[in-house]
Protein backbone atom coordinates (compact mmCIF):
# COMPACT_ATOMS: atom_id res chain seq x y z
CA UNK A 1 0.00 0.00 0.00
CA UNK A 2 1.74 3.41 -0.85
CA UNK A 3 1.63 6.17 1.88
CA UNK A 4 -0.89 7.50 0.79
CA UNK A 5 -3.51 4.89 1.03
CA UNK A 6 -1.71 4.09 4.72
CA UNK A 7 -2.44 7.39 6.24
CA UNK A 8 -5.92 7.35 4.72
CA UNK A 9 -6.60 3.97 5.85
CA UNK A 10 -5.40 5.06 9.54
CA UNK A 11 -8.02 8.28 8.97
CA UNK A 12 -6.10 11.21 10.54
CA UNK A 13 -7.97 14.48 10.80
CA UNK A 14 -7.47 16.52 8.19
CA UNK A 15 -6.59 20.59 9.55
CA UNK A 16 -7.94 23.71 8.52
CA UNK A 17 -6.40 26.90 8.82
CA UNK A 18 -8.47 29.95 10.15
CA UNK A 19 -7.71 32.96 10.80
CA UNK A 20 -9.04 34.88 14.17
CA UNK A 21 -10.13 38.35 15.15
CA UNK A 22 -10.77 38.58 19.07
CA UNK A 23 -12.16 41.29 20.45
CA UNK A 24 -12.37 41.33 24.91
CA UNK A 25 -15.09 43.73 25.69
CA UNK A 26 -14.57 47.47 26.71
CA UNK A 27 -14.21 48.58 30.28
CA UNK A 28 -16.34 50.67 31.90
CA UNK A 29 -16.23 54.28 33.11
CA UNK A 30 -17.12 56.30 36.52
CA UNK A 31 -18.43 59.33 37.87
CA UNK A 32 -17.70 62.87 38.75
CA UNK A 33 -15.58 63.57 35.37
CA UNK A 34 -14.43 59.95 34.90
CA UNK A 35 -11.81 59.33 32.59
CA UNK A 36 -12.62 57.51 29.35
CA UNK A 37 -12.73 53.47 29.71
CA UNK A 38 -10.04 51.05 27.90
CA UNK A 39 -11.29 49.31 24.73
CA UNK A 40 -11.10 45.57 24.97
CA UNK A 41 -7.55 43.79 23.64
CA UNK A 42 -7.62 43.50 20.31
CA UNK A 43 -5.90 40.51 18.85
CA UNK A 44 -5.74 39.72 14.59
CA UNK A 45 -4.07 36.83 12.67
CA UNK A 46 -5.10 38.10 9.36
CA UNK A 47 -1.86 38.52 7.02
CA UNK A 48 -1.03 42.10 5.99
CA UNK A 49 -3.27 43.41 9.24
CA UNK A 50 -2.74 44.69 12.34
CA UNK A 51 -3.72 43.19 16.45
CA UNK A 52 -3.54 46.03 19.11
CA UNK A 53 -0.60 48.15 20.52
CA UNK A 54 1.30 48.61 17.06
CA UNK A 55 1.70 44.91 16.82
CA UNK A 56 1.58 42.94 13.31
CA UNK A 57 -0.52 40.60 12.92
CA UNK A 58 -0.39 37.42 15.09
CA UNK A 59 -0.01 33.94 13.39
CA UNK A 60 -3.20 31.69 12.11
CA UNK A 61 -4.92 28.65 13.82
CA UNK A 62 -4.62 25.18 12.61
CA UNK A 63 -7.66 24.19 13.36
CA UNK A 64 -8.74 19.98 13.49
CA UNK A 65 -11.29 18.62 12.04
CA UNK A 66 -14.66 17.46 14.09
CA UNK A 67 -12.94 19.08 16.91
CA UNK A 68 -14.20 21.55 19.48
CA UNK A 69 -13.01 24.41 20.40
CA UNK A 70 -13.86 27.00 22.65
CA UNK A 71 -15.02 30.47 22.38
CA UNK A 72 -15.96 33.26 24.53
CA UNK A 73 -17.38 36.79 23.55
CA UNK A 74 -16.62 39.19 26.43
CA UNK A 75 -19.06 41.65 28.07
CA UNK A 76 -18.56 45.00 28.43
CA UNK A 77 -17.80 46.18 31.71
CA UNK A 78 -20.30 48.31 33.87
CA UNK A 79 -20.57 51.87 34.06
CA UNK A 80 -21.60 53.65 37.23
CA UNK A 81 -22.35 56.62 39.04
CA UNK A 82 -20.91 58.64 41.80
CA UNK A 83 -22.41 55.66 44.13
CA UNK A 84 -20.56 52.62 42.17
CA UNK A 85 -17.87 51.81 40.99
CA UNK A 86 -16.86 50.90 37.28
CA UNK A 87 -15.74 47.33 36.21
CA UNK A 88 -13.42 46.50 33.72
CA UNK A 89 -14.69 44.82 30.54
CA UNK A 90 -14.14 40.77 30.18
CA UNK A 91 -12.05 38.60 28.16
CA UNK A 92 -13.00 37.45 25.32
CA UNK A 93 -11.49 33.86 23.84
CA UNK A 94 -10.77 31.53 21.07
CA UNK A 95 -8.89 28.60 21.14
CA UNK A 96 -5.64 29.25 22.52
CA UNK A 97 -5.73 32.87 21.87
CA UNK A 98 -6.97 35.01 24.85
CA UNK A 99 -8.20 39.01 24.83
CA UNK A 100 -7.91 41.20 28.13
CA UNK A 101 -10.90 43.09 29.02
CA UNK A 102 -10.18 46.82 28.38
CA UNK A 103 -9.53 48.74 31.70
CA UNK A 104 -12.10 50.31 34.11
CA UNK A 105 -11.51 54.56 33.69
CA UNK A 106 -10.77 56.25 36.53
CA UNK A 107 -13.41 58.07 38.95
CA UNK A 108 -13.33 60.36 41.92
CA UNK A 109 -12.92 57.01 44.00
CA UNK A 110 -10.85 54.74 41.77
CA UNK A 111 -7.75 55.34 39.01
CA UNK A 112 -7.85 53.94 35.84
CA UNK A 113 -7.20 50.15 35.84
CA UNK A 114 -4.96 48.87 33.46
CA UNK A 115 -6.36 46.66 30.78
CA UNK A 116 -6.36 45.54 26.79
CA UNK A 117 -6.15 49.35 26.41
CA UNK A 118 -5.76 50.98 29.86
CA UNK A 119 -8.61 53.10 31.36
CA UNK A 120 -8.14 57.17 31.34
CA UNK A 121 -7.30 58.89 34.62
CA UNK A 122 -10.17 60.85 36.41
CA UNK A 123 -10.61 64.33 36.44
CA UNK A 124 -9.60 64.93 40.26
CA UNK A 125 -9.83 63.25 43.65
CA UNK A 126 -8.57 59.75 44.03
CA UNK A 127 -8.34 58.48 40.78
CA UNK A 128 -6.35 60.68 39.03
CA UNK A 129 -3.50 57.77 37.63
CA UNK A 130 -4.23 56.31 34.52
CA UNK A 131 -4.31 52.58 33.24
CA UNK A 132 -1.70 50.67 31.07
CA UNK A 133 -2.44 48.64 27.84
CA UNK A 134 -1.08 44.95 27.71
CA UNK A 135 1.39 44.22 25.04
CA UNK A 136 0.05 43.46 21.33
CA UNK A 137 -3.24 44.20 21.96
CA UNK A 138 -4.00 47.50 23.26
CA UNK A 139 -2.72 51.36 24.19
CA UNK A 140 -2.61 53.09 27.78
CA UNK A 141 -5.26 56.20 28.57
CA UNK A 142 -4.71 58.99 29.21
CA UNK A 143 -3.38 61.67 31.81
CA UNK A 144 -5.40 64.28 33.32
CA UNK A 145 -4.37 67.79 32.91
CA UNK A 146 -3.01 68.19 36.60
CA UNK A 147 -3.95 72.24 36.37
CA UNK A 148 -6.29 73.79 37.06
CA UNK A 149 -8.42 73.62 40.61
CA UNK A 150 -9.73 70.16 41.30
CA UNK A 151 -13.06 71.19 40.33
CA UNK A 152 -12.51 71.74 36.49
CA UNK A 153 -9.24 69.81 36.38
CA UNK A 154 -9.64 67.73 32.71
CA UNK A 155 -10.20 63.85 32.63
CA UNK A 156 -8.04 61.41 30.10
CA UNK A 157 -9.33 59.45 27.09
CA UNK A 158 -9.21 55.94 27.45
CA UNK A 159 -6.98 53.67 25.49
CA UNK A 160 -7.73 52.48 22.03
CA UNK A 161 -6.48 49.29 20.32
CA UNK A 162 -5.13 51.82 17.65
CA UNK A 163 -4.04 54.57 19.69
CA UNK A 164 -3.50 55.82 23.46
CA UNK A 165 -5.69 57.83 24.90
CA UNK A 166 -5.01 61.89 24.92
CA UNK A 167 -4.24 63.51 28.06
CA UNK A 168 -6.26 66.06 29.32
CA UNK A 169 -5.53 69.58 28.47
CA UNK A 170 -6.56 73.11 30.42
CA UNK A 171 -10.25 72.56 30.12
CA UNK A 172 -10.52 70.29 27.50
CA UNK A 173 -10.94 66.54 28.35
CA UNK A 174 -9.07 63.64 26.35
CA UNK A 175 -10.63 62.02 23.24
CA UNK A 176 -10.21 58.27 23.47
CA UNK A 177 -7.35 56.22 21.32
CA UNK A 178 -8.63 55.44 17.95
CA UNK A 179 -9.28 51.61 17.06
CA UNK A 180 -7.72 49.02 14.28
CA UNK A 181 -9.53 48.83 11.13
CA UNK A 182 -9.97 44.98 9.84
CA UNK A 183 -11.07 43.45 6.74
CA UNK A 184 -11.59 39.76 7.90
CA UNK A 185 -15.02 39.92 6.91
CA UNK A 186 -14.80 41.33 3.50
CA UNK A 187 -15.59 44.83 3.96
CA UNK A 188 -13.35 47.19 6.47
CA UNK A 189 -14.39 47.93 9.98
CA UNK A 190 -12.80 49.64 13.02
CA UNK A 191 -13.23 48.41 16.20
CA UNK A 192 -12.01 49.31 19.74
CA UNK A 193 -12.07 52.42 20.05
CA UNK A 194 -11.09 54.43 23.70
CA UNK A 195 -13.96 56.55 25.39
CA UNK A 196 -13.96 59.80 25.58
CA UNK A 197 -13.00 61.99 29.57
CA UNK A 198 -15.99 63.59 31.57
CA UNK A 199 -16.08 67.53 32.27
CA UNK A 200 -17.15 69.34 35.09
CA UNK A 201 -19.64 72.25 34.26
CA UNK A 202 -16.43 74.40 34.41
CA UNK A 203 -14.40 73.10 31.99
CA UNK A 204 -14.83 74.08 28.18
CA UNK A 205 -15.32 70.26 26.52
CA UNK A 206 -15.88 66.38 27.14
CA UNK A 207 -13.50 64.11 25.64
CA UNK A 208 -15.14 62.37 22.11
CA UNK A 209 -14.76 58.51 21.78
CA UNK A 210 -12.12 56.96 19.73
CA UNK A 211 -13.23 55.77 16.02
CA UNK A 212 -13.89 52.01 16.08
CA UNK A 213 -16.90 52.06 19.14
CA UNK A 214 -16.19 54.50 22.17
CA UNK A 215 -18.64 56.08 23.97
CA UNK A 216 -18.35 59.91 24.05
CA UNK A 217 -17.44 61.42 27.06
CA UNK A 218 -20.48 63.78 29.03
CA UNK A 219 -20.10 67.29 30.32
CA UNK A 220 -22.01 68.88 33.25
CA UNK A 221 -24.77 66.54 34.54
CA UNK A 222 -24.86 64.59 31.54
CA UNK A 223 -24.33 60.77 31.43
CA UNK A 224 -21.00 59.38 29.59
CA UNK A 225 -22.20 57.13 26.70
CA UNK A 226 -21.39 53.71 26.23
CA UNK A 227 -18.80 51.85 23.57
CA UNK A 228 -20.72 49.81 20.77
CA UNK A 229 -22.32 46.90 21.01
CA UNK A 230 -19.32 44.08 19.09
CA UNK A 231 -16.57 46.60 19.18
CA UNK A 232 -14.95 46.17 22.42
CA UNK A 233 -15.31 50.24 22.63
CA UNK A 234 -14.64 52.07 25.95
CA UNK A 235 -17.80 53.83 27.99
CA UNK A 236 -17.63 57.32 28.15
CA UNK A 237 -16.96 59.17 31.55
CA UNK A 238 -19.57 61.06 32.98
CA UNK A 239 -20.04 64.86 33.51
CA UNK A 240 -20.11 66.20 37.34
CA UNK A 241 -22.73 65.72 39.99
CA UNK A 242 -22.36 69.74 41.45
CA UNK A 243 -25.23 70.86 38.66
CA UNK A 244 -27.65 68.34 39.89
CA UNK A 245 -28.24 64.77 39.04
CA UNK A 246 -26.02 62.10 39.37
CA UNK A 247 -24.67 61.20 35.96
CA UNK A 248 -22.90 57.82 35.31
CA UNK A 249 -20.07 56.67 33.25
CA UNK A 250 -21.13 54.81 29.82
CA UNK A 251 -20.77 50.77 30.02
CA UNK A 252 -18.52 49.02 27.76
CA UNK A 253 -18.84 47.65 24.43
CA UNK A 254 -19.18 44.16 24.02
CA UNK A 255 -16.82 42.43 22.32
CA UNK A 256 -16.95 39.76 19.30
CA UNK A 257 -15.02 37.29 17.99
CA UNK A 258 -14.58 36.69 13.69
CA UNK A 259 -12.91 33.58 12.43
CA UNK A 260 -12.57 32.78 8.60
CA UNK A 261 -11.46 30.25 7.01
CA UNK A 262 -11.59 28.36 3.31
CA UNK A 263 -14.86 28.01 1.93
CA UNK A 264 -14.56 24.27 1.59
CA UNK A 265 -15.12 23.88 4.95
CA UNK A 266 -18.35 24.24 7.38
CA UNK A 267 -18.57 25.47 10.85
CA UNK A 268 -20.87 24.34 13.54
CA UNK A 269 -21.98 27.06 16.39
CA UNK A 270 -22.50 25.39 19.20
CA UNK A 271 -25.00 25.87 21.63
CA UNK A 272 -24.53 28.49 24.50
CA UNK A 273 -23.77 30.87 21.14
CA UNK A 274 -24.76 33.55 19.23
CA UNK A 275 -23.59 33.51 15.71
CA UNK A 276 -24.20 33.17 12.20
CA UNK A 277 -21.87 31.98 8.74
CA UNK A 278 -21.53 33.45 5.96
CA UNK A 279 -21.96 32.55 2.26
CA UNK A 280 -18.71 31.75 0.56
CA UNK A 281 -17.14 35.10 -1.32
CA UNK A 282 -13.56 35.29 -2.33
CA UNK A 283 -12.81 32.02 -1.37
CA UNK A 284 -13.21 32.24 2.20
CA UNK A 285 -16.61 31.90 5.11
CA UNK A 286 -16.69 34.01 8.30
CA UNK A 287 -17.94 33.10 10.68
CA UNK A 288 -19.21 36.31 13.59
CA UNK A 289 -20.11 34.93 17.34
CA UNK A 290 -21.46 38.47 18.91
CA UNK A 291 -22.16 36.80 22.71
CA UNK A 292 -21.84 33.54 25.02
CA UNK A 293 -19.61 30.67 25.92
CA UNK A 294 -19.71 27.57 24.37
CA UNK A 295 -17.71 25.53 21.52
CA UNK A 296 -16.99 25.81 17.62
CA UNK A 297 -15.97 22.60 15.37
CA UNK A 298 -15.71 22.68 11.64
CA UNK A 299 -16.16 19.59 8.99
Amino acid sequence: MSLIGIIASQNYPRGVTVDYLVIAGGGGAGNPQGGGAGAGGYRCSVPGESSGGGATNETSLSIALSTNYTVTVGAGGTGADFAGTPTNGNNSVFSTITSTGGGRAGDFFDNGDNGGSGGGAGGFGLGSVKGTGTTNQGFDGGSNSGAGSAANRPSGGGGGAGQAGQNGTTNVSGNGGNGVASSITGSSVTRGGGGGGGMDVNGTSAGTGGTGGGGDGGKNSANGLAGSANTGGGGGGSGSDSVGGVPAGGNGGSGVVILRYPSSYTITIGAGLTGTESAASGGFKRATITAGTGNVSWA
